[in-house]
């Protein structure tokens, strides 16, 4: 995997090869995070299902404030570790956990600006995602949420949140959420 932009750009940076795991690609990740420079400088960013931290170590790359990776294989969470410690990003973080049961038990810390969903899609986890992100206190009032799925997935977003971007790749849907605090 290959960071694409910002301080650590062109750097390659290894991963194991795990069931389910596919970092997000070159051309989607450019496009994403076209969609979120306005917003990605100082943010606090939360990346679950982490896998080769494509996104979480790019977001640090480009300028966030912080990123909490979130991996429940133990051997891609290890590389993850490794990862963050050869790039010396003191910014990022990693839990070693499984991603749903995390953001079922809540947040009582500070919330997160932007928040990458990106599970194995095998698995199906899009609603209890998107709804235990809604509930759980993990939000920022104006929180971005960005989520790639099949094309064919299904799950149906809060009110409050409205769709800012949405494209397709091949077999992927990529979408960019802005929640806007209820009212």
């Amino acid at each position: 995997m290959r960071i694409i932009g910002g301080q650590w750009r062109g750097r390659k940076l290894g991963f194991p090869d795990v069931d389910g795991l596919r970092p997000t690609g070159d051309r989607i990740r450019e496009t994403l995070f076209n969609w979120l420079a306005p917003d990605i400088r100082g943010a606090r960013c939360l990346d679950l299902f982490a896998g080769s931290g494509a996104l979480g170590l790019e977001a640090l790359s480009r300028g966030a404030g912080a990123s909490l990776l979130v991996e429940r294989d133990a051997k891609a969470a290890a590389q993850l570790r490794a990862n963050l410690a050869l790039l010396k990003a003191d910014q990022g973080s990693l839990i070693n956990a499984d991603a749903l049961t995390l953001l079922q038990q809540g947040n009582s810390a500070t919330p997160f600006d932007v928040v990458f969903v990106d599970p194995p899609f095998q698995l199906n986890l899009w609603q209890a995602v998107v709804d235990a992100l809604e509930t759980g206190g993990w939000l920022a009032d104006e929180a971005i949420v960005y989520i790639e799925s099949g094309r064919e997935s299904a799950y149906q977003v809060p009110p409050n949140w409205t769709l800012h971007r949405d494209k397709q790749a091949g077999q992927v849907s990529y979408r960019l959420f802005y929640r806007l605090h209820p009212a």
